[in-house]
C-alpha cells in the first residue's frame, strides 16, 4: 500500500515544476497583460480616493450589509445611481513579491498533498503511469482550476480571464500528474 509518506517527492517535485512554469508563463508569455484595464480617469480617481485613506481589504459598493438592507429604498436609489462595483485595495508601495511568491509555493505544495491523499486512495503501489497521471492530473485540476469560476459568476470577472488562468491550471495539473506517474512507487 502507498502512502502519503511514499510521495514527498513528487509533491515536493510537482511543485517546484508549477513553480518556475508559472514564473515562466506570467513573465515570458503575454496573455495575462489583458486580464485587467486601467481606469479611463487614472489620476483623476487618485486624486478622489487618495484622501479617504481606505484601509487595504475587499470593498464593495454601494454596500448594505444586510438581506433587510438591500431592499430599501435608498439602497435601491444608490444601485441605480452607480457607480457599482467591487474592488480590492492593497497596501501602498511597491508589491511585497516575495512574500507573494513563498505563498504560492506553498499553495503548490498543499494541493500536492491533497492530490496525494486521492491518489493512495485510489491507485495500488505499482500503478501504471498513465492511470496515476490521470487521477492525479484530475485532482491536481480541480485544485488548481475549478474554484476560479465561482469569480465569474459571482464577481463578474471576465470569462476570457477566467478561462486564461483556468488554461494555467491545466498546465499545472499535467505537471503535477506528470510527477506523481514518473516517481508513483513501483510494486
Amino acid at each position: 500500500m502507498v502512502s502519503i509518506a511514499n510521495l514527498w517527492l513528487p509533491i515536493l517535485l510537482a511543485a517546484v515544476a508549477v513553480f518556475v512554469v508559472s514564473s515562466i508563463i506570467h513573465m515570458l508569455f503575454t496573455y495575462h497583460r489583458s486580464n485587467f484595464s486601467a481606469i479611463e480617469n487614472e489620476d483623476d480617481f487618485g486624486e478622489a480616493v487618495r484622501p479617504l485613506n481606505i484601509k487595504p481589504g475587499e470593498y464593495m459598493f454601494p454596500f448594505a450589509g444586510s438581506p433587510k438592507a438591500m431592499g430599501s429604498e435608498e439602497f435601491q436609489q444608490k444601485l441605480a445611481q452607480g457607480p457599482v462595483g467591487m474592488m480590492t485595495i492593497m497596501p501602498n508601495g511597491p508589491w511585497a513579491m516575495g512574500k507573494s511568491l513563498a505563498s504560492w509555493f506553498v499553495y503548490s505544495l498543499i494541493v500536492g498533498f491533497f492530490v496525494a491523499y486521492v491518489a493512495v486512495q485510489a491507485l495500488p503501489q505499482g500503478a501504471d503511469y498513465l492511470a496515476v497521471m490521470r487521477m492525479t492530473g484530475a485532482t491536481a485540476f480541480v485544485g488548481y482550476a475549478l474554484a476560479l469560476i465561482q469569480n465569474s459568476i459571482w464577481y463578474f470577472r471576465a470569462w476570457s480571464t477566467t478561462l486564461k488562468f483556468m488554461f494555467d491550471g491545466l498546465v499545472y495539473a499535467l505537471l503535477t500528474g506528470g510527477m506523481f506517474g514518473w516517481l508513483w512507487p513501483v510494486a
